[in-house]
Order: structure tokens, then C-alpha cells, then sequence
């Protein structure tokens, strides 16, 4: 009786577990979490659904991100962006970039990021993202 016990307390926590890392996996939020690996790529949002893209970025350099084109933002509106420092006491290390956008309705947006210095305008970019977002 005690090992069929001690089986089921086991069973127990490795069902709670599993439900727990599952919870992690998805941040336990209505946000998609996409990376530069996307890039190229197409998601699908639900309506009211985030999008977060991070992006690698070193504001010590001067260069920061910034969109360059939103397709359509009465489909996918972009509501935030913020630069995330790095966490070391190394000067000059680099951060990354987040950038929250809201599904509005059904639809299709293409958005584009550059990152580049401000006042580099006519100099290409020294990285693009490109993202097509299909929302159901």
C-alpha cells in the first residue's frame, strides 16, 4: 500500500512539473516572443494578441533600432518600445531592444526594423528585420 502511494505522489509531481514548465514556455502571457531568427519569417497572431520582438542592440556604438515600415497598423499597431541594458558592470557591453505590437484586427502587416545611427541616414543599415504578421 505504501509503494502504491509513493507511486502516486510521483506521478503528482511529475504531472505538476510538466504543467509548470508548460506555463513557462509560453510566459504565461497572451505575447508571441519573437527573436532576430524570425527574420524573413511569418507569424500568426490572434486579435488581441502581443507581438514582442527583442533584437540584439548596443547603444554605447549609437545604433539603435527603429521601424522603419508598418504595412498596416489598423491590423498591427505598434505600442511600445524600450531598450533593455545589459546585465554586467562591462562598458561598452551591448543590451537588446523590445518592441511590443497589438493584433487589432483580422489581417496582414509587414513590418520592418532597421538599426542604424540617427544621423547615418543615407548609410545603409548595419542590420534589417523584416516580419510578416497574419492575424485571425
Amino acid at each position: 500500500m505504501r509503494r502504491v502511494l509513493w507511486v502516486v505522489f510521483g506521478f503528482i509531481l511529475v504531472a505538476s512539473v510538466a504543467v509548470g514548465a508548460g506555463a513557462a514556455c509560453t510566459g504565461g502571457s497572451n505575447n508571441l516572443n519573437v527573436d532576430d531568427s524570425y527574420s524573413g519569417k511569418q507569424v500568426e497572431l490572434a486579435v488581441g494578441q502581443s507581438l514582442v520582438v527583442t533584437l540584439d542592440s548596443n547603444a554605447s556604438t549609437g545604433y539603435s533600432w527603429s521601424l522603419a515600415q508598418n504595412s498596416d497598423d489598423s491590423v498591427l499597431n505598434e505600442t511600445g518600445n524600450k531598450y533593455l541594458a545589459p546585465q554586467t558592470t562591462l562598458v561598452g557591453a551591448g543590451g537588446k531592444e523590445e518592441w511590443t505590437f497589438k493584433a487589432l484586427k483580422k489581417g496582414t502587416s509587414s513590418i520592418s526594423m532597421v538599426y542604424r545611427r540617427s544621423w547615418e541616414k543615407d548609410t545603409p543599415p548595419a542590420k534589417t528585420f523584416d516580419l510578416t504578421v497574419v492575424v485571425k
